[in-house]
């Protein structure tokens, strides 16, 4: 008969250790090393996505730092200033300082474009619901593009209206009065505002339609002037239409009003 045992393991060898049990992670840990190499794994799928993101990082760039710039240097030309170009006109423009358009001009722009320009910080969110209320009652409505905003469209995007330029004009809009005191805001503007096919900056207007300096713009025409810039193709300052006369009185009535409100550029 044979017994029926159990060897020994072999003296030396110690008998293997049970496997200890898997652990759960802890809760609370990311898989983080997991999550960025999907990601890499996608971007190296879509090379082209990695391309248009670093092209619009270099845009972004460029357009910041060509807002800094503008805080001491004049633009030398403006995006809108092109697209005049290619279209075939010849360009009018003739720079003046702030200190050289006259304040019946400054007071009659932020009257007729932008009457809380001294009080926003580049977007007047309470023209934008009143925009959208008017457009929810079928009511007409006027632009809620504040002067900034305007800035930011006539410098670097285009002048044919679309959702996408109103959605680029607010960070451009927050960026510039970010970096402009609002006098160089308006300064700019009335500098690179179109007046006309062709003609930008309120000296170039001035000098056109009324045969004088921009500093010696009476109240009425400044008025005039400036009624004409949502409408830069159709209305002639010099000969206005009766449409245009009366908007114009009705900005000149506002002036005295708007003029409580404009403290960080009547006294300039």
């Amino acid at each position: 008969m044979h017994e029926n045992t159990t060897e020994d393991p072999p003296e030396g060898h110690d008998a293997a250790p049970p496997e200890a049990p898997a652990t759960a992670p802890e809760s609370g840990v990311q898989p983080g090393p997991k999550k960025a190499h999907r990601l890499r794994a996608w971007a190296d799928r879509h090379p082209w996505l990695r391309l248009i993101a670093l092209v619009l990082l270099i845009l972004m760039g460029i357009v910041l730092g060509s807002i800094v710039v503008y805080r001491f240097v004049n633009p030398p030309i403006t995006s809108v200033m092109i697209l005049e170009k290619l279209r075939g006109e010849t360009l009018k423009r003739r720079w003046v300082p702030f200190e050289k358009i006259s304040p019946h001009m400054r007071l009659a722009v932020i009257a007729s474009e932008d009457g809380n320009f001294c009080t926003h910080q580049g977007v007047d969110w309470g023209a934008v619901r009143e925009v959208i209320e008017s457009a929810k009652n079928l009511e007409p409505a006027r632009g809620a593009s504040t002067i900034p905003m305007q800035v930011a469209k006539n410098l670097y995007l285009w002048d044919f209206r679309s959702y996408l330029r109103k959605a680029l004009e607010v960070p451009l809009s927050y960026a510039i009065v970010s970096i402009w005191p609002k006098d160089r805001v308006l300064e700019v503007y009335l500098n690179i505002a179109q007046f006309g096919p062709g003609l930008f900056g309120v000296e170039a207007a001035s000098q056109r339609y009324f045969r004088k300096p921009a500093s010696a713009l009476t109240q009425r025409e400044a008025v005039l002037l400036a009624t004409t810039l949502p409408k830069p193709d159709v209305r002639n300052p010099a000969r206005p239409s009766r449409t245009h006369r009366l908007v114009a009185n009705a900005v000149q009535r506002r002036l005295p009003y708007i003029a409580k409100r404009a403290d960080c550029i009547v006294n300039r």
